[in-house]
């Protein structure tokens, strides 16, 4: 069975079962009951707009979605959606579309009231985490263009007491008590084997060790491995199979 191209639409209106104001009006080749699921499935997963806002903090039973009106073309539907919103807009009806209807994108910029209300309203909702294939990113990659485009943007920031974390230390810090699992440690490490290390195939300029150099002078240094050995296993008390005068003192 193969799909049709709809030719037609519904102009639908969106309003709680106690007034008989519209909030919202919309167009969609579907039924006015199909389109208003799939309203409440996005405003459950948190788009941000006025109707979504709205939208969540109403039940389910106590909203009504109306048809309003029938076209046979898809240019008289977005046609037919203008006039709706321009007429309930005149009639007083406190609608929260954004634009002012028709088909496809009508460049809405927003202006920095409409900013400044997103932002109150959107302080401490908390929203619901989707993880694997419920996330809209899942299994896309963002191309080496855009990565080297946020390169660029990115750098320099971030730095010093630009840092949001800068001097943060112990509970302080947001990352405080997290610890990687060893599942997550075993992938990173193999990602960064070879040359997925950001080293890999590089060496130190001579300027860098240099300072390494100047850094280190002065610092006490064991004389030999086996004082070494000495200094940071037997003096800790501590055994590494791995360590061939651990082995030797434990024989």
């Amino acid at each position: 069975m193969t799909g049709r191209t709809p030719t037609g639409g519904l102009i639908y209106g969106v309003r709680l079962r106690s007034e008989s104001v519209y909030r919202y009006v919309g167009l969609t080749t579907k039924t006015a009951r199909v389109r208003l699921r799939q309203h409440l499935q996005v405003a459950g997963a948190g788009r941000k707009t006025p109707f979504y806002d709205w939208l969540r903090k109403q039940q389910r039973e106590d909203l009504i979605v109306d048809p309003l009106d029938w076209t046979d073309g898809l240019d008289e539907l977005g046609e037919a959606e203008i006039a709706w919103i321009s007429l309930l807009r005149q009639e007083g009806h406190p609608l929260l579309n954004l634009a002012a209807g028709g088909l496809g994108p009508t460049g809405v910029v927003w202006t920095a009231e409409m900013r400044e209300a997103a932002r109150i309203r959107s302080t401490g909702r908390k929203m619901p985490s989707r993880f694997g294939a419920e996330a809209p990113f899942y299994q896309r990659n963002h191309s080496a263009e855009q990565r080297a485009k946020w390169s660029v943007a990115r750098k320099g920031t971030n730095v010093g007491a630009d840092n949001p974390n800068y001097g943060k230390f112990g509970a302080d810090h947001p990352s405080f008590g997290h610890v990687m699992s060893e599942e997550a440690k075993a992938k990173l490490s193999e990602q960064r084997k070879g040359a997925g290390n950001p080293n890999f195939g590089r060496s130190a300029s001579a300027e860098t060790r240099a300072k390494m150099s100047a850094v280190r002078k002065g610092r006490p240094k064991p004389s030999s491995k086996r004082s070494a050995h000495t200094r940071h296993h037997t003096n800790r008390g501590i055994k590494k199979d791995t360590c061939q005068y651990c082995i030797e003192d434990s024989n």
